[in-house]
């Protein structure tokens, strides 16, 4: 059994999802569970509509309802040739869009939104491609089964962001989901809804379709997970900054995930996790080219020849300066100091450190005045905002003395606010400003990873 999930750019318009037919249909043999996205911008448009609703502006919501409709009836008559099942999917599109309307209805009554009520419509988005895409594939003779993912991914009622049950979910996967794989049925599941142990829709977050997918294939040990999205793979960079940026072919889950966590757009934080526990190897793929390998992500215990893999950042960053306004002693005084973070459940991104000073590096400035006021009774307190942290990641970095040197004079012209190395010892990040961002990516990349062989890159590892 494989798992394979489908992002929103794969099922974008009915050409995506003969793409994903075809695809889906040269791994019939291995037994796929095949989780969908929403359509892409969908669901952009189902928050939109929450907004307005809330806002009391039932008109525009209803021409965005309106909008949401016809899309898919148009995906309905463009995929499903029959008669019957495309009767029913646009009478089931029908009784969607109602729904959404009475649900903006309720919203503009009470003049707020809620994060249940967020989640409730925006779950329409997924329930909406998942039910085309399921007919699509019967349509092409492939037989499918449609699942929903609320029968089996149960969540606690963190709206939003919920969180999965594990244990509920493993057991109600293996009866919803294992009978049908194994009666030969191509399962077709959304990717970022789920339940509350209530019976109430949750979501597990934008992005969060990965998760489920990776989450799943661990609990019914999936030979391996595919991630179709629309580029080759995992980059040495983001291609919108470097527009060369080489394919990377194989990379280890410590890798992968720290690109993720620093901002590597191609695969959520949380995707890698499941996949470690069992070491089920990760495949990311472009649907737009399947022909191409893509990027594997293994356990990767042989050491590769290359220093750097990928360099990855994080926009819109706040840096915190702190010094100790009293003689503290060290860690009586990084103790005060990440007890405030804990307090407010604000994630330090990076960190550097002195006897007397911090600097930390954060992305939820939520409840930064509050915090800039607890400091103030042990430290004196800056912050700048208007940062970014670059990171370059990669295994062989903690066994290269020689990668910092070269880092550093790649940006001899870029001003440094500081400078972290994580536990791991595979990344090597550093907090600049955001207007020179691109420049930095760019210098980086020219540096490491423009002439491979000059630095001992193995042509094996990157296209």
């Amino acid at each position: 059994m494989i798992v394979m999930k489908f992002g929103g750019t794969s099922v974008e318009n009915s050409d995506a999802i003969r793409r994903l037919i075809e695809i889906v249909g040269t791994e019939i043999p291995r037994k796929p569970i095949v989780f969908v996205s929403a359509c892409a911008g969908v669901t952009n448009q189902l928050l939109k509509i929450a907004g307005l609703s809330a806002e009391g502006k039932k008109d525009e919501a209803n021409d965005l309802i309106s909008s949401v409709r016809a899309k898919h009836e148009k995906l309905v008559e463009e995929l499903v040739s029959s008669e019957l099942p495309r009767n029913y999917l646009k009478g089931k599109i029908s009784v969607y869009a109602h729904e959404l309307k009475n649900l903006s209805q309720a919203i503009s009554v009470l003049g707020e939104v809620t994060n249940r009520s967020r989640d409730a419509i925006a779950s329409y988005g997924e329930r909406l491609s998942s039910m085309i895409i399921a007919q699509a594939l019967e349509d092409s003779a492939v037989k499918s089964a449609l699942v929903d993912a609320r029968e089996f991914m149960i969540t606690n009622d963190n709206y939003t962001k919920a969180a999965p049950v594990f244990p509920v979910v493993e057991e109600k996967a293996k009866k919803t989901l294992l009978p049908a794989v194994l009666n030969g049925y191509v399962v077709v599941t959304q990717g970022f809804i789920g339940s509350s142990e209530k019976g109430i829709t949750t979501t597990i977050g934008r992005g969060g379709s990965d998760y489920s997918a990776a989450i799943i294939g661990s609990l019914l040990n999936a030979e391996e997970i595919q991630i179709w999205t629309d580029v080759d793979g995992v980059l040495t960079a983001d291609p919108s900054i470097v527009p060369e940026a080489r394919r990377i072919k194989k990379m280890s889950f410590n890798e992968a995930s720290e690109l993720a966590y620093f901002g590597a757009r191609v695969l959520h934080p949380m995707t890698i996790l499941p996949a470690i526990e069992k070491n089920i190897p990760v495949y990311v793929r472009n649907s737009r080219n399947p022909a191409y390998h893509g990027t594997l992500i293994t356990k990767g215990e042989d050491a590769e020849e290359c220093v750097a893999k990928s360099i990855a950042y994080k926009e819109r960053i706040t840096l915190l300066n702190l010094v100790s306004s009293r003689m503290f002693l060290a860690h009586d005084f990084l103790e005060a100091v990440f007890a405030v973070f804990n307090k407010y459940k604000t994630i330090a991104h990076a960190v550097a450190t002195s006897e007397v000073s911090v600097s930390v590096a954060i992305d939820d400035t939520t409840s930064l005045e509050e915090m800039k006021k607890e400091f103030s009774e042990f430290a004196e307190v800056s912050d700048s905002s208007g940062k970014a942290i670059v990171c370059v990641v990669g295994d062989n970095i903690r066994h290269s003395p020689g990668i910092v040197g070269k880092i550093f004079s790649a940006l001899d012209e870029i001003r440094i606010n500081m400078i972290s190395q994580g536990a791991s010892e595979i990344n090597l990040g550093f907090v600049v400003d955001e207007a020179d961002l691109e420049r930095a990516v760019r210098l980086l990349h020219t540096e490491l990873f423009s002439n491979p062989r000059s630095h001992g890159l193995s042509e094996e590892i990157f296209d």
